[in-house]
């Protein structure tokens, strides 16, 4: 029950995923962000699994990617074979700083059909510590 609490309390706008969604996860990742997650701190030397689950009507997130490869950069995700409208990406924290993780998804539109014109952005800002 205390834990429960502990673990609630940590979760917010404000404060991001340092306690909501840091696990260990079965392909020996440190963190799991997910598209909920906006803001994640870690180590040096720890790995980050995103998990992105398409929002009803776009089509699959682009692959996130790392607008610092060498402050945090792309591992193989050995879970990659997501199921259909889930994308998977792995990362490695190499030094301390911080960075951005960015994806997008465009409409999921029939064919010969009008489309809206918009593209959704996921934006996880990663601070990495010693």
């Amino acid at each position: 029950m205390v834990v429960a609490g502990l673990i609630l309390a940590g979760c917010s706008a404000s404060r991001g995923c340092q306690l909501c969604t840091a696990r260990i996860s079965p392909a020996g990742f440190d963190l799991t962000a997910t598209e909920k997650d906006h803001l994640v701190t870690m180590h040096v030397g720890q790995k980050l699994e995103v998990v992105l689950r398409a929002p009803a009507g776009t089509n699959d997130w682009s692959h996130p990617e790392s607008s610092d490869t060498s402050i945090l950069t792309p591992i193989v995700d050995p879970a990659a074979t997501a199921a259909r409208y889930v994308t998977l990406a792995g990362f490695e924290a190499r030094k301390p700083g911080q960075v951005e993780v960015t994806s997008y998804a465009s409409p999921l539109c029939s064919p010969g059909q009008a489309c809206p014109m918009y593209v959704a952005l996921y934006s996880l800002m990663v601070t990495i510590t010693q």
